[in-house]
């Protein structure tokens, strides 16, 4: 629509039949200050898209007036060959009666001029950070920052008394050469279970390698963010940065499903990598294309062209699926020994009855409760960049809060884990992954609290909104507990190997 330095002044875009109910759903629009966000370059713009007349203070006393603009004005900068700013303005002059129930006929219009500005290229986006440095938002950063440090305190608190009171104790008991005080030992007496290979191995091993590969995708869109090759603004660019590093960390689902697969089985590993390319792949193109077709179906620029869809598929086999394999293969061919033994027996000693904070949802739970909690504060200002009118412009604050969930996980895995095995309870594999995961379900539950507060309805805005929220709360559902598997992992293998052999 607007040609790049080609002035042009009420231009004719289309021309629109309005029906009654149309009419209606303007009006209401316009009584709720409603306005219109569209891009050009990857640069946000705004638009209100009526007034409202007031006439109460008249003599006759009507009722107020609606008007729909029709004509709207663009300004756009340029440095050379590059666009660096541009605006939308509504004409209130050039407007339409929409008061009355009655079909219209209405043509929209459109001007657009051209100015140079010296402004650098890398300068465009920083009329955006100002917005978000303004008082009221540094002061919600720097609370949600404090909020954060003051559970991480009170974690690691919790874990050096952990170490110091109970940890230490087992171990200098257990060293002491008193056999009767060792068999009073809890975590000591499961040794022999502790690495036993959990259920549904093959299932399992594709959630660390799809976890291993999703943060892998995030740090590196961190990384690009940082060296300024993408911009967060930059909602185009991000969607294609996203595609083709997902593709490309495909080799590191394969390593790590079938290394991890490979020191339990020497066989098998195949379905492990199998799973792993489809784990997250499978339900997101699934949701992706169920929401295009919804798209599609009301007309909305939302909707891809099936060929897109169509070109992405075909990347994602003639690439992703052979790096896939290739990760797989050398995982298998390369991986790692296991250093502690390991039995494949089906039955394991009885676990004896636990408290709450020992059973499943209990510790599923606190462990998504706490991380939740030192991050909502900017959850919202990310739900409200997706999904409002807010720009996340500070890579750099969601760097840290995402490195804060992260260790807040990772500690929370140790204590629940130590917790889990002073009773005895020797199956901590799943359940140290489904505790990081939780994470990633407060997430989606909070989508529900953020929805009913804002103004979003239809049934379009809402099977987007959560289908895309329920992706995303995925992926970080396999990210979280990946990350809690292998700092629970790491935590068990360095206290049992603590244990003397007897």
């Amino acid at each position: 629509m607007l040609k790049f330095k080609l002035d042009n002044t009420d231009a004719a875009l289309c021309q629109k039949k309005i029906n009654q109910n149309d009419i209606a759903k303007f009006r209401n629009a316009i009584a709720m200050d409603y306005y219109f966000q569209m891009y050009y370059d990857d640069l946000p713009l705004w638009g209100f898209i009526g007034k409202v007349e007031d006439n109460s203070w008249s003599m006759d006393g009507k009722a107020p007036t609606y008007f729909l603009f029709k004509h709207i004005q663009f300004n756009a900068l340029h440095n050379n060959n590059q666009i660096i700013e541009i605006h939308a303005f509504s004409d209130p002059n050039s407007a339409v009666d929409i008061t009355d129930d009655v079909d219209l006929d209405i043509t929209f219009t459109y001007s657009v001029f051209w100015n140079e500005t010296s402004t650098p290229f890398k300068s465009r986006m920083n009329r955006y950070l100002r917005a978000s440095l303004l008082p009221v938002h540094q002061k919600i950063h720097w609370f949600s920052c404090v909020n954060s440090v003051v559970i991480i305190v009170l974690l690691f608190g919790l874990l050096a008394f952990l170490f110091m009171q109970n940890l230490r104790n087992d171990l200098r008991r257990n060293t002491g050469g008193d056999e009767e005080e060792n068999k009073e030992i809890g975590w000591k007496c499961i040794q022999n279970d502790i690495f036993r290979c959990p259920l549904s191995m093959p299932l399992f091993c594709a959630a660390l390698g799809t976890g291993a590969q999703l943060l892998t995708l995030v740090l590196v869109l961190f990384a690009l963010a940082f060296t300024g090759i993408l911009y967060p603004q930059s909602r185009g660019a991000l969607s294609t940065s996203i595609i083709i590093v997902y593709t490309l960390t495909s080799a590191v689902a394969g390593y790590t499903s079938a290394s991890f697969y490979s020191q339990f089985a020497k066989t098998g590993w195949e379905r492990s990598v199998f799973l792993a390319g489809t784990l997250f792949f499978g339900p997101f193109i699934f949701i992706a294309f169920t929401l295009n077709l919804v798209a599609a179906y009301f007309g909305t620029t939302a909707a891809l062209p099936f060929g897109t869809i169509f070109v992405l598929v075909i990347v994602h086999m003639v690439i992703g699926i052979p790096l896939l394999a290739l990760g797989g293969l050398r995982g298998c061919n390369f991986r790692p020994e296991f250093q502690e033994s390991h039995t494949n027996r089906k039955f394991s000693r009885e676990v004896p009855p636990s408290t709450w904070y020992c059973r499943i949802p209990g510790q599923m739970f606190i462990a998504g409760l706490l991380p939740f909690s030192a991050i909502v504060m900017e959850l919202h200002q990310l739900y409200a960049s997706i999904w409002g009118y807010k720009i996340f412009t500070l890579p750099g604050i969601l760097f840290i809060t995402f490195m804060i969930l992260v260790l807040v996980t990772a500690v929370l895995s140790i204590l629940l884990t130590y917790f889990q095995l002073t009773v005895e309870d020797p199956d901590w594999w799943w359940r140290s992954f489904l505790r990081g995961g939780s994470v990633g379900i407060f997430m989606f539950l909070y989508s529900f609290y953020f929805y009913s507060k804002s103004s979003m309805s239809g049934f379009m805005q809402t099977v987007f909104y959560f289908g895309y929220s329920a992706s995303m709360c995925y992926a970080f559902f396999l990210m979280l507990g990946t990350v809690s598997f292998y700092t629970s992992l790491t935590f068990v293998r360095r206290i049992y190997h603590a244990v003397k052999s007897e």
